[in-house]
């Protein structure tokens, strides 16, 4: 390949891995002749030559795979044009399962190890802390002076409400999932802050049986009916349109719902298609693969917790129009 651009195998070598000093055309050329040919670089012998295995890690207790593969998809994506492949490795609570991962990891000698899991306040049940190679936390609770990169849940629930509030719903109830997750309090602190004192927090589980549940509650007491009800997930939204349209409640005519995560395949299968709110986990994967790689390649990396926005999906079941339109 180095003969038909007419370069030295250093610099064809120089070229195609971005590094060196030389002219832009005479690497654009490098680059332009070795893709003419299907020239690919030998994996092995660029890891030999860099001491790296152009290989990343990923660790994660999310066995079912709902928040951890929209983060790996952004992982591969962001990492694919250097060159690097990522391998996932299930660990669920199991410590020792954990360890043998991490083992292996290591003894494959990857460039570093990206954490997951299925909520923002755990870590997973391995120590990761004081491993040979640079490791960053993605929708988990990291170490001490780690690199932590989560969804900004506060931020997102401030979009839900401030939405509704923008439709001229005055009375938004929230119904949401397990009190003692980190998240389900951030959301509730910021439903407060736009929403006010009017309707009580509704606290219980992750499932649609609670959305149902806490609709009837709400349903049987005396007084004034919410004209907006903003759920903790998506699935709790579901369980609330269907126990409303058995109460002969229209969505969205009398009450607007927006849910939280939007998962996709239940939020459009919902009846209305449900306005959602959407953490960007693919996003925050793309910035996890990108930050430890920057960290693999000996760049300075400032530690601390990255919260990445939110953005509000809208369909049907609120009513009014996109923000965007």
């Amino acid at each position: 390949m180095a003969a038909a651009a007419g370069v030295s195998i250093s610099t064809a070598s120089k070229a195609l891995n971005n590094t060196g000093r030389m002219g832009a055309e005479t690497r654009e050329r490098v680059k332009r002749i070795a893709g003419e040919i299907g020239f690919r670089p030998n994996a092995l012998a660029r890891g030999l030559l860099s001491k790296r295995s152009f290989t990343i890690g990923l660790l994660t207790n999310d066995t079912y795979g709902r928040f951890t593969l929209p983060v790996m998809a952004g992982i591969s994506e962001a990492l694919v044009d250097h060159g690097v492949s990522v391998f996932l490795c299930a660990i669920e609570d199991d410590p020792a399962l954990g360890q043998i991962h991490v083992d292996a990891m290591l003894d494959k000698q990857v460039d570093g190890i990206i954490a997951s899991g299925k909520r923002l306040d755990r870590r997973l049940p391995v120590d990761l802390s004081s491993l040979p190679v640079p490791v960053v936390y993605a929708f988990t609770e990291g170490t001490e002076n780690s690199v932590t990169l989560r969804s900004d849940d506060a931020q997102g629930a401030r979009l839900a409400v401030e939405w509704l509030a923008k439709l001229g719903r005055r009375r938004i109830a929230h119904i949401t999932g397990p009190e003692d997750f980190f998240s389900v309090r951030e959301r509730a602190s910021a439903y407060r802050e736009v929403a006010g004192d009017v309707e009580p927090v509704l606290y219980g589980v992750w499932a649609e049986s609670w959305g149902h549940e806490a609709v009837g509650s709400i349903w049987d007491r005396p007084g004034e009916k919410p004209d907006a009800i903003f759920c903790g997930n998506d699935q709790i939204a579901r369980g609330v349109v269907d126990a409303l349209r058995e109460r002969g409640v229209r969505v969205p005519e009398d009450l607007s719902i927006v849910g939280f995560d939007n998962w996709e395949i239940l939020a459009a299968q919902t009846r209305p298609p449900l306005t959602s709110i959407d953490m960007g986990l693919k996003e925050l994967g793309r910035e996890a693969g990108l930050t430890v790689l920057a960290l693999a390649e000996g760049r300075r990396v400032e530690p601390g917790v990255r919260k990445l926005p939110c953005r509000l999906v809208v369909r049907q079941s609120c009513g009014g129009m996109s923000p965007t339109e």
